[in-house]
């Protein structure tokens, strides 16, 4: 992390009435923060949205906000917590957020690494679901860890909670977007949650440390959540919810949004059914059309455990046949000669082996592994 840019950029945002977009604008004029911080007022009067008052708060910066030596305070206690600090002018800025709206200038991350794009997958919802709603959300958070996915969530009560631990149990990897500093866990009850989550994926902020549970913090990080998954899945949620902001968000940055129908009458299913309804989600019906949709197949890490046991189960005769087999072709005598077997055994065992899917018959009686 360039530590430059960090502590020019929480000065900047440390002024009552700047936020990110008024960032870009002034450094969109200015083009770099010593310009922005030596600019007379009357200079910076001239950036869109930086009117007189805001103008005299960013030339007086120096005396009256926070100074380089506790912000440089504030960055020894996250190294020593173990926090990643990321502008988003860093190298390790997660390139989903690059083009989404209003993308955040800062990022802090407790935890080894960001979740990958292309096999990320959010869950949200209401924060009180029912039996049903949390079971179908276990359900599927359960299906994407066997399938080598990973979660995305908010950590909030109900559904984000089913889903990251359903991940958890599952020793899959689930990343939580909160609108917290990361010095600050909530809902308090999910602190041993978020140890957890730290350890098999990360927890994210674009908050700094300080920062307490405000109600206008939650709808901000959901456009992160959305962003950093390539697909979205809406369990539960009233037509107001909060997750309804997340799928309008998502459809906004261009992913695939999914909503689970549920019962007609029932509070928590009116806003999944509207979108259904609306066309601003798919229908979630099962999990292959997500992973046709993601361009990803079948569940991958389900393929492969299901060819592990499947291996575990050959004869001895299929074994030696297995073992002598590559991605390139050989012979019917090739192999007979390299396993020491007759050839008319070793075509009935080549037979069971492609109806077990292990290998593949080329043309010419060649053969390799599938």
């Amino acid at each position: 992390m360039e530590h430059d840019d960090y502590l020019h950029l929480r000065k900047l945002l440390s002024i009552e009435g700047i936020g990110p977009v008024k960032v870009r604008n002034l450094l969109s004029y200015f083009h770099d923060f010593a310009e922005i911080f030596n600019a007379p007022v009357i200079e910076l009067q001239r950036v869109e949205g930086i009117h007189l008052a805001l103008a005299k708060r960013i030339r007086s910066l120096q005396e009256t906000g926070l100074t380089d030596r506790e912000l440089l305070h504030e960055l020894d206690i996250m190294q020593t917590k173990g926090i990643g600090v990321f502008t988003y002018w860093h190298a390790e800025y997660p390139e989903s957020l690059k083009n989404i709206y209003d993308p955040p200038l800062i990022l802090y991350r407790d935890g080894k690494q960001w979740p990958d794009f292309n096999s990320s997958v959010a869950i949200v919802g209401t924060r009180n679901p029912t039996q049903y709603g949390k079971h179908t959300c276990a359900r599927i958070a359960k299906e994407l860890c066997e399938s080598g996915l990973s979660v995305i969530s908010g950590l909030a009560r109900g559904i984000d909670t089913a889903a990251h631990n359903a991940v958890l149990q599952n020793s899959g990897s689930t990343y939580a977007v909160v609108g917290t500093g990361l010095d600050t866990c909530y809902p308090p009850e999910n602190d041993k949650l978020a140890r957890q989550i730290r350890e098999q994926g990360a927890i994210i902020s674009e908050f700094p440390f300080g920062t307490k549970p405000d109600a206008g913090n939650f709808p901000r990080r959901n456009r992160i959540i959305s962003g950093l998954s390539k697909a979205v899945i809406i369990v539960e949620t009233g037509v107001t919810g909060g997750a309804m902001i997340t799928a309008n968000l998502a459809a906004d940055q261009g992913r695939d949004v999914y909503a689970v129908p549920g019962n007609l009458g029932v509070m928590q299913s009116e806003g999944t059914n509207q979108l259904i309804k609306l066309g601003g989600a798919k229908l979630f019906n099962n999990m292959q059309d997500l992973f046709e949709d993601m361009g990803i197949g079948a569940g991958r890490k389900k393929i492969e455990t299901s060819a592990r046991k499947m291996l575990q189960s050959l004869s001895l005769f299929e074994q030696k046949i297995v073992d002598v087999l590559s991605d390139d072709p050989l012979s019917i005598d090739k192999i007979a000669a390299q396993t020491s077997l007759p050839v008319s055994d070793c075509l009935v065992h080549l037979l069971s082996l492609e109806f077990k899917g292990i290998l593949r018959q080329m043309p010419g009686k060649m053969f390799r592994l599938n």
